[in-house]
């Protein structure tokens, strides 16, 4: 395999919102990503971004580019079915989810911490795993 770009994982994922600059606010402050990248176009809209956790990237687009990404949707466009499942190892289970509560996410599972089982985190309408 050829190496990455500088500064991009392998592999990455794009998650959909209906109001993604509400939802990349709430991603840094409920699960500590950070605004690597964020371009705004007319009335603030999302273009593009990118978001960081640890070595992991993720972009945070919303779906009013029907047009352009008819696919592009966001859990309540899909009747509160979750639309992405990632991993993210952790180093403390317990800070995590106590950051994430603390932002109103809803705790769908209990924490687990193995290998086999991670701690499942629900924001409004979007569960993470």
């Amino acid at each position: 395999m050829k190496p990455t770009p500088p500064g991009w994982p392998r592999i990455s994922t794009a998650l959909y919102y209906d109001d993604p600059g509400k939802a990349i606010a709430w991603l840094c402050e409920a699960f500590g990503f950070e605004v690597r990248l964020l371009v705004e176009g007319e009335g603030g809209r999302v273009e593009h971004s990118e978001l960081t956790y640890g070595e992991g990237l993720i972009m945070v687009g919303g779906t009013d580019k029907t047009g352009k990404m008819p696919y592009a949707k966001s859990p309540g466009q899909v009747g509160g079915h979750n639309t992405q499942n990632m991993m993210v190892y952790l180093d403390d289970a317990e800070e995590h989810c106590r950051r994430a509560r603390a932002a109103r996410a809803v705790i769908v599972a209990k924490v687990a911490t193995t290998s086999q089982d991670t701690p499942r985190l629900g924001p409004s309408g979007c569960p993470f795993r």
